[in-house]
């Protein structure tokens, strides 16, 4: 029977898409899902998204639309880049699925009657992106420590987990399992800083009330469930856990996965997983993860050649985003997944432009493998017809080479196990750099100027194609579609994992399959192109943050103009496109004393549906235009011109109310 491997990424959070260093962990997670395979394991690998918050209802109003469906088209997106960056997951959880919403409430209550959850009120500091609340002591500046955004002042009614309970368990737990957090570096911040501090580890709040785009209390339905509670333990209910059972008591399929063999999560959340989350698993009665392994995050490097540029963190207003898709257009998936694995270090972070992307597809990709495939199939083609050789005795530098590629596999195997990724690829390209030089050393077109010589010629192209192929059987867990095109150039079967133990399985006498390119090198004007159109992007997007400035020109109004301008809340009870106008939207709206046609140019922006039921801000007293022959009366407040945003109400708010 196969031995059990569980692993995770944490969801991604599904307000926006997902940039480089998101795409980074569900790269890395199925590196280590597909190594895991070859090497034999039962895997389950488990990756989503997290779609509940205050900050997702904040953005589904902005946009007009319900929370539910701005997070189906979010996580619609992520879905798919994951899938185009090939990644192998088994289950793809979203926590707005019911199975799940059904099991966190039953965890609540379970909690709750258990006396682990109590009601009392939070006051203190608030970052909305992060969804954490911060003492005192932990905002700088009035800032978040964990992003750095501005914090609020925040009260209000919530629950509260008793994480005291559970301190000097999970402290006991983390000294008799070395393992359990890494790197080593992470396991002495948590320790240091959250659970051998003055006056220790602060209940957690689990619950909030200021907003209701959450999953209900079912007990109290003033409140929905706080998005930690909810998006960690989609860990278990992506298993199907049930909380009215033990553990022994549980289906054949979790007891089968569960413990969890690891959890891989940016390092900015390692304190969630590592303290919350156990904390949580013992509450319940469930056995903990084998091991949190919080990797770095990758930083945008300034455009420089040679690739040593100041960094900084990606952020949309910086204009230095980088996503792995757009990354694919020009160097491939296999080009993207390769950079990810290659320049991410254990416990450090990660540098990424694309100078530096270039800098590694072209020497790794395009004149390390891709040349090494491409020059030993069209050497065997034009010196043994298309067909494998034989190999005779072992001469020369067929040792050293032999001995690069066994150290190669036994370096990669070790690095993979424990999480070094970056130097498991340098394994495998190590080798291929040496397969290379011993095409120099060994001359095999001037070997094929003597007949006497084919032997040897013959031994020379048998060991370069069976080293291809070792590699090849390695890169699956990296690079799975080079690596069924390597096959399908030596038209091989032999791509189990056990073919590698000893040198020798590639089968002579056998044709090999037709040639193709793997990677072509990409010209570095290409890419100069492409740096020249994101600064031109940079910095309009500079000029976009810049601080408002007065309009030249604007004249300044008296009370008593302004009070001409007569503003009223009002209802949209029906929206339709106008037909042939591209930009123009009808609407009727209802003003409580009166209903009203209203033409509006924001059809690019909304679609109308979304607009339906929406309490809206409506100038009442402008005189009546006609736009493509259709009356309007009235204006809808809005805001911006190249993105217009229309100003929506409280749903609460009476209709026809004067907006002063």
């Amino acid at each position: 029977m196969k031995e059990k491997f569980y692993l995770t990424t944490a969801i991604a959070y599904a307000s926006r898409k997902p940039h480089f260093g998101n795409t980074y962990e569900v790269i890395m997670a199925d590196a280590v899902a597909r190594y895991k395979r070859l090497r034999g394991y039962d895997v389950f690998f488990c990756t989503g998204t997290d779609e509940h918050g205050q900050k997702i209802e904040n953005l589904a109003n902005e946009a007009g639309i319900t929370p539910q469906k701005y997070v189906d088209g979010v996580a619609g997106e992520i879905k798919g880049i994951w899938d185009k960056m090939n990644s192998s997951y088994d289950y793809f959880i979203r926590t707005t699925d019911q199975n799940h919403v059904d099991a966190v409430q039953k965890i609540f209550k379970k909690f709750y009657e258990q006396g682990d959850i109590y009601k009392g009120h939070y006051e203190g500091w608030y970052c909305t992106p992060c969804e954490s609340f911060f003492t005192e002591t932990q905002v700088v500046d009035g800032k978040c420590p964990d992003c750095g955004r501005p914090v609020q002042q925040a009260k209000e009614e919530a629950y509260f987990f008793k994480m005291s309970n559970y301190v000097e368990r999970l402290l006991a737990h983390i000294d008799a399992n070395p393992d359990f957090i890494q790197p080593e570096s992470r396991k002495k911040e948590m320790i240091n800083n959250f659970l051998r501090v003055e006056g220790g580890l602060q209940d957690l709040c689990v619950s909030r009330t200021s907003f209701k785009w959450g999953i209900p209390v079912d007990f109290d339905d003033r409140h929905v469930t706080y998005v930690w509670l909810d998006a960690l333990t989609n860990y278990i209910t992506a298993l199907g856990y049930d909380p009215d059972k033990s553990y022994e008591e549980q289906s054949a399929h979790f007891k089968k996965y569960w413990p969890c063999d690891v959890h891989i999560i940016g390092k900015d959340i390692l304190r969630f997983h590592t303290i919350y989350w156990p904390i949580f698993l013992m509450a319940l009665g469930l056995p903990l993860p084998k091991k949190v392994f919080g990797h770095p995050w990758f930083n945008a490097a300034e455009e420089k050649k040679g690739g040593d540029g100041a960094e900084v963190k990606m952020s949309k207003s910086r204009g230095n985003v980088i996503y792995a898709d757009e990354l694919a257009e020009t160097f491939g998936v296999d080009g993207v997944r390769h950079f990810a694995l290659s320049e991410m270090p254990y416990d450090q972070d990660g540098r990424i432009c694309y100078t530096n992307v270039l800098t590694r597809y072209n020497t790794d990709l395009a004149n390390n493998l891709g040349n090494l495939v491409s020059r030993t199939h069209a050497m065997t083609k034009k010196y043994f017809d298309g067909v494998i050789p034989a190999p005779a005795a072992e001469e020369g530098t067929d040792g050293e080479l032999k001995a690069a590629f066994a150290a190669a596999k036994a370096d990669f195997e070790r690095y993979m196990d424990d999480y070094h990724i970056a130097d498991a690829c340098d394994a495998i390209f190590n080798a291929l750099r040496r397969a290379n030089k011993y095409i120099d050393e060994t001359t095999p077109w001037a070997l094929a100027k003597e007949e006497s010589n084919k032997p040897r010629l013959g031994t020379v192209l048998y060991n370069l194609l069976e080293c291809i192929r070792e590699a090849a059987v390695m890169l699956q867990a990296l690079l799975p579609a080079t690596a069924t095109s390597i096959f399908a150039q030596l038209n091989t079967d032999k791509t189990d994992y056990a073919t590698i133990d000893a040198f020798g399985a590639l089968e002579s006498g056998k044709p090999l399959g037709e040639a193709a390119m793997l990677f072509a090198r990409v010209d570095e004007k290409v890419v100069d192109e492409i740096i020249k159109k994101r600064e031109e992007a940079a910095l309009a997007a500079e000029k976009a943050n810049a601080p408002v400035e007065k309009p030249e020109g604007c004249a300044l109004i008296g009370i008593e103009d302004f009070m001409q301008v007569e503003l009223r809340t009002a209802k949209v009870i029906a929206a339709e496109k106008v037909p042939k106008a591209k930009k123009l939207l009808k609407l009727q709206v209802d003003l409580g004393y009166e209903q009203r046609q209203v033409v509006s140019g924001i059809a690019k922006f909304y679609e109308p549906e979304a607009l339906v039921g929406k309490k809206i801000i409506l100038v009442v007293n402008l005189k009546p235009a006609v736009l493509c022959g259709i009356e309007s009366n009235g204006m809808i407040l809005a805001s911006g011109e190249e993105q217009v945003r229309v100003v929506f109400l409280d749903p609460e708010t009476p209709l026809g109310e004067r907006v002063r």
